[in-house]
């Protein structure tokens, strides 16, 4: 019989290194030494074999001298101890939540008010200002906000440093650092013999050589020297830090100076990039009387501070033009690299900012009249909360360039490559908005803003204002929407907002085949184009082309390039390269060549027209139909009580959609034949039946009793009197139900291993087609609603039935009744911090023990505890060790 042998370092057992099999592994690698698995833990960073996942045991080992309950006095001391850890702990992060959620943003806050106050008796108070008590809770929520912002303009300022490193500044910019480096190298020709003497010996030909190359050294150290120096470069020598060293959550004291430094150059950031620019800006605005355009007290700050970087760059253009001519080499490269960084934030700030918010408004004003509102109530809601109305404004107008770039997107997977050469491809790897921003002039971008703002101007006005107009022509009582609450229903506007962001735009937005199913109405609408104008070939380039044909337009192939000059840009004679220059400063790409049909540019004027008639009848449709269905449907429920068009618009949309998609499932079926229709609709009927009973029972019944067990323990004892009757409203304690039970599956599914999220995972993963209704309903229904039935019906079992056995005072059943349920709350909550304080303390019993008295492991051997009856179990020697 073979010995048994260790499986790392195969040695056998000995008296003093016995073996030990602590894991389910068999064979050769069953057993190993302590001290070998120990090394093999330490190194591996792991607690459980990696072949069988079975985690090792270890059983301690104590002092023969421990007692078997440990003295009151050590219990204590091992107490206070701990209770010491604790509080030193507690006050360093008291500390460090202090500084970086107190001291810091207050500071903020006090210092840049006291800026911006302008007056001298505010600076000199301002010692006494930060440690002022008035106040600090709105001042330190202010100060976070200031400190956001500092925060994002360093990391800004920080990556434009980095773009501009790794992808070349503009043009103009690197050509003078070349022609300087070049300068210093080469020297004008009128200086190089001015220091040639006319009686030379015969002995300076000889040293010629050497001095050339110590004048070339010369020159090229002085180069270097101009070809390494950087004036933005900021890279200095620190040690590694890590976030808890940072923060200060590592326990030492030297987050202080973090928070020093974090102040400082906090308040140089507002006197470099707020207080300076403000002022610049308010100076040049009353030295050109422009001083009553920012007298709005909301806006007057920014429009002001906007204004003071637009002087700031054009000094800096300025400023650098002039060190050009006095040839301050480094002085102009460094005022060149300011205004680039001028230039990027301001076309930042307008492309991001300025753009969606002026296409909000657009979008606004031209749906004034579907929504019954009117220019005045804007005005007076802006005034009422401007910057409020200034936020929406420009979250709907990034919404609507957001959903103008996917279909543009869509578009290019439909149409021939290179039609919409004036457009820029947001796929594509090789375009950098910021690169682009960074060596475009600003005259360029300029223009495309402009252009870009007639563009989506009257794309709004086709898609909104056309359509509402035509509505009210053809249809005069379908508008305005009816977005106004109505007493009748008990719903508010929170209900309307969970079920818009928990139920229809999830379930709209997770569907695949919207997408599919606009791509295939479009490249309908491009054929039926086509063949109405024959521009198929230029339109979707589909059909095939002779290369012989004499009507075929293609790229021409690039011109040389002059000598001396580099191949840069796009080539006249290339596809539309007087319009890309327009656009974009790079050639177009993807050029693919077409049949050009003829009267072209006819043509191209009928296809527009055409799409602004498509895009004015799409959007009629999508605004009339989904509210009429929903309206209709809404009527057979409630009659004629006027229901908020968020309902009706989402019923409507649910029921196209499902109208959509079975005539889409029905001609895909149509080939196959009758019987595979009848067994595919049998199919999906079971499914749907399934689904419906599962989700009336998951988003129809726990949401409820979720909703109202909430209702019952915080809303009702909080806002209703003890006088007063309780009104539940069912449809409200849903809404809320839901987005508690979408919050609960979130964090049971983040959470750890458990039976329910398992049930959940399998649920997921089975999958519409294999849903198993017995699974859903009695693993995962069944005791969620048990725990919320009995959590609803207990109490008021309590405080209707037994507590009137024993006093007939409804005075008394009333008070027991609305405080039983957020009293049996805080009693579960007590319990429960007791249960963890009884399992804290015998964990600290367990580890008091441990550091007194223990005085090593020993591996504990795997036993089959739940083997089968019929399998025998192999005999060992090491059965008993350890056990």
């Amino acid at each position: 019989m073979a010995e048994d042998i260790c499986r790392v370092c195969r040695s056998e057992a000995t008296p003093e290194k016995p073996l030990y099999h602590p894991c389910i592994c068999t064979g050769s690698i069953k057993f190993i030494h302590q001290e070998c698995l120990l090394q093999w833990l330490k190194y591996s960073r792991k607690e459980y074999c990696e072949l069988c996942n079975h985690r090792f045991s270890f059983m301690p080992i104590y002092s023969p001298d421990m007692p078997k309950r440990l003295p009151i006095k050590d219990i204590f001391s091992g107490l206070l101890r701990s209770l010491g850890t604790a509080v030193r702990f507690w006050l360093h992060y008291t500390l460090v939540a202090v500084a970086w959620l107190g001291v810091v943003p207050l500071t903020a806050c006090r210092i840049y008010r006291c800026l911006f106050t302008g007056s001298l008796s505010s600076i000199l108070s301002l010692p006494l200002d930060i440690f002022s008590t008035e106040n600090v809770f709105s001042d330190s929520l202010y100060g976070c906000c200031v400190v956001t912002c500092t925060l994002c303009a360093f990391i800004s300022l920080v990556w434009l440093r980095e773009q501009i490193l790794h992808g070349g500044g503009p043009e103009w910019l690197e050509q003078e650092h070349e022609a300087a480096l070049h300068n210093m190298i080469d020297p004008p020709a009128e200086f190089a013999n001015n220091n040639v003497q006319p009686n030379a010996q015969p002995n300076a030909a000889e040293n010629e050589d050497d001095i050339g190359g110590n004048g070339n050294n010369e020159a090229n150290n002085g180069a270097q020297d101009v070809n390494n120096w950087n004036p933005i470069e900021w890279d200095h020598a620190a040690e590694e830090l890590t976030w808890e060293r940072l923060l200060g959550l590592d326990g030492s004291l030297v987050f202080l100076e973090h928070v020093f430094w974090v102040v400082s150059l906090n308040t140089l950031f507002i006197v470099v990039f707020a207080f300076c620019p403000y002022h610049i800006g308010q100076f040049s605005l009353s030295c050109l009387g422009f001083k009553e355009l920012t007298t709005a007290p909301e806006f007057e700050g920014l429009l002001t501070t906007l204004f003071g970087y637009i002087n700031i760059g054009i000094v800096l253009a300025l400023l650098h033009g002039a060190a050009a001519l006095i040839r301050l080499n480094k002085t102009r490269r460094l005022l060149g690299i300011c205004y680039v960084v001028i230039k990027v934030s301001l076309l930042s700030v307008i492309e991001i900012g300025i753009f969606p918010l002026v296409c909000g408004w657009w979008l606004d004003i031209c749906s004034l009249t579907m929504l019954d509102a009117t220019i005045h109530d804007r005005e007076a809601g802006f005034r009422l909360a401007p910057g409020t109305s200034m936020f929406i404004h420009w979250l709907a107008g990034m919404v609507y360039v957001f959903y103008f770039a996917s279909f543009i997107l869509l578009l290019r997977e439909v149409l021939r490559p290179g039609v919409l050469w004036f457009l820029r491809n947001l796929n594509d790897p090789d375009f950098n908005p910021i690169q682009e921003m960074i060596h475009s002039p600003i005259l360029r971008h300029i223009r495309r803003v402009l252009v870009s703002l007639v563009t989506f101007g009257t794309t709004i006005l086709l898609v909104v204002w056309l359509p509402v107009r035509i509505i009210e022509k053809l249809a005069p009582g379908f508008l305005p929407y009816h977005v106004v609450l109505s007493s009748e229903m008990p719903y508010s506007e929170l209900s309307l907002e969970l079920v818009l962001l928990q139920v229809v735009l999830p379930a709209l937005l997770e569907q695949g085949h919207m997408r599919q199913w606009l791509k295939f109405f479009v490249r309908a609408w491009c054929i039926g184009v086509s063949y109405i104008l024959d521009i198929r070939s230029y339109l979707l380039g589909d059909v095939n082309i002779g290369e012989q044909q004499s009507d075929v337009a293609a790229a021409p192939a690039p011109a040389a390039p002059v000598e001396g000059e580099a191949q840069e840009g796009f080539q006249a004679g290339a596809l539309a390269a007087a319009h890309q220059a327009l656009f974009q400063p790079v050639s177009p790409s993807g050029f693919q060549p077409y049949k050009r049909p003829r009267f072209l540019p006819f043509k191209i004027v009928c296809l527009i027209f055409f799409i602004c008639i498509s895009l004015t009848l799409g959007s009629l449709i999508m605004i009339t139909v989904p509210v009429f269905v929903g309206r209709r449907l809404m009527s057979l429920w409630l009659g004629n009580t006027k229901v908020h068009e968020l309902y009706t618009i989402g019923c409507g949309l649910y029921v196209c959609w499902i109208m959509l998609r079975v005539f889409t499932l029905l001609w895909s079926w149509i080939p196959r034949g009758w019987n595979t229709i009848s067994s595919k609709l049998k199919e999906w009927l079971t499914i749907s039946v399934k689904m419906l009973c599962a989700m009336s029972v998951l988003l129809g019944l726990i949401p409820i009793l979720m909703g109202l067990l909430l209702d019952l323990i915080l809303t009702v004892p909080a806002r209703v009197a003890l006088n007063q009757t309780p009104l539940i409203s069912i449809w409200q304690d849903w809404a809320i139900g839901v987005l508690l039970t979408k919050t609960f599956c979130a964090v049971v599914l983040v959470g750890p291993n458990w039976w329910m999220k398992r049930v959940i995972e399998q649920v997921y993963l089975g999958g519409i087609r294999n849903i198993n209704l017995r699974s859903i309903f009695m693993d995962l229904a069944l005791p969620v609603i048990i725990v919320l039935g009995l959590s609803l019906s207990i109490p008021y079992i309590v405080a209707c039935s037994i507590i009137p056995m024993f006093s007939s005072s409804f005075e008394l059943q009333n008070l027991v009744l609305r405080r039983i349920y957020p009293a049996l709350l805080v009693l579960f909550m007590t319990v429960g911090a007791i249960v963890f304080q009884v399992r804290q303390f015998f964990r600290l019993y367990e580890h008091i023990k441990n550091d007194k008295y223990l005085v090593g492991k020993r591996l504990v051997n795997y036993e089959h505890r739940k083997i089968a009856a019929n399998v025998p179990i192999p005999p060992t020697d090491e059965n008993t060790v350890a056990s």
